[in-house]
């Protein structure tokens, strides 16, 4: 039997995380910790609560609420760093560091809590539990190798000459060697795991479900409720594409995984989405039709168009755009594939029912 510490239960990811664990491992599992922070009025069990009564909670969860409830012990802020008060330091325990904050913005400002949230709260966990763990997995993302083209393996440790996109991409790849190099001074097992952008379910019912919609979904978001008729730019390089993975595709890769010796791993799809035919799929589901592709950088050097194209750039272009004019690339899937079989299926298809799915919910997250 073995204990399992959990991060990010209420997030995107850690959700599914939580809920594979619960359907895959329950037999396996003594008591699963989830460390909650409280948000807005409810508290960290209330939000727990709302993840397991979910509509979109696995059938299994539903029919066996009680004896799942047993095995579930939710750790409120103010425990998290007492690990001695809920963890024996001789039981199988595993920390699933899900949690991150996902801030891709350029602004120079916003560096300081983006480091703190990704670096620093990590770095206290793992010091915190280091006496506590068998194993510290940690979920990362794929884009922390940075700008690079060609074929992208998954040893991103091996080099320094990273072109981060942002400081979200710094601070998890300075986690990444962190925890790598602790865990080796420490003699504490570390494993990097790295999703790439995540999209709706394919695997489990209902289909291109996702609790929180970011990164291509606020771009869909944004021009659904645009109510502006000008036209835009929108600045793509050609052969760009954007790699995107089910949610729930990543979530059964990890819980098969975390107890393997797999060192570092990344989870995302053999091809990427071709930018040019995925965006316009996108804007073609959510209504919008005055638009132009541009190899051009637009911003505020260049000039703007339009109002509706210089409020998009001063917004969400300004993060997105380094992505839709990334260096071509691919990743090596070979060893992913031998772990679970990537789900086949259209991938511009797929982006359009993913936004048709987000329509239908008025792109509205999951309040958990």
């Amino acid at each position: 039997m073995m204990n399992i510490i959990l991060t990010g239960a209420t997030g995107t990811l850690g959700s599914k995380v939580l809920y594979e664990l619960l359907t895959s491992k329950f037999d396996e599992i003594q008591t699963l910790f989830l460390l909650v922070r409280n948000k807005n009025k409810s508290s960290a069990t209330e939000r727990i609560q709302n993840v397991l009564q979910s509509e979109f909670a696995p059938i299994f969860i539903k029919e066996n609420s009680a004896t799942i409830a047993a095995k579930i012990k939710v750790i409120a802020p103010d425990d998290f760093f007492t690990p001695s008060t809920f963890l024996v330091s001789e039981d199988k325990n595993y920390f699933i560091h899900s949690a991150g904050y996902v801030n891709l913005s350029l602004d120079p400002n916003q560096k300081d809590e983006i480091f703190e949230e990704n670096y620093g709260f990590t770095e206290r966990l793992f010091n915190t539990y280091e006496d506590y763990i068998s194993k510290f997995i940690y979920i990362s993302t794929a884009f922390s190798i940075g700008d690079i083209g060609g074929v992208i393996e998954n040893d991103y440790l091996k080099t320094d000459q990273n072109q981060y996109r942002n400081e979200y991409e710094t601070s998890k790849h300075r986690v990444e060697k962190f925890l790598v190099e602790e865990g080796k001074n420490r003699n504490i097992k570390v494993q990097i795991l790295r999703p790439s952008v995540l999209g709706g379910d394919i695997l489990d019912v209902p289909n291109f479900f996702i609790s929180k919609y970011m990164v291509f979904y606020l771009f869909a978001k944004f021009f659904y409720k645009s109510t502006s008729s000008e036209n835009i730019r929108i600045s793509v390089k050609e052969n760009t594409g954007l790699n995107i993975i089910p949610t729930d595709y990543v979530a059964k890769v990890i819980v098969k995984v975390f107890d393997m010796g797999i060192e570092q791993l990344n989870i995302v799809h053999s091809k990427g989405t071709n930018l040019i035919n995925g965006i316009s799929k996108i804007l073609e589901t959510v209504d919008f039709n005055n638009f132009s592709f541009t190899e051009e950088i637009i911003n505020d050097e260049v000039g703007y168009e339009t109002n509706l194209e210089k409020f998009y750039y001063e917004t969400i272009g300004k993060h997105l755009s380094p992505y839709l004019n990334s260096k071509p690339h691919e990743w090596d899937t070979t060893l992913l594939e031998s772990i679970l079989p990537i789900p086949q299926y259209d991938l511009v298809t797929y982006l359009e029912d993913t936004i048709t799915f987000a329509k239908a919910k008025n792109f509205r997250n999951e309040r958990w």
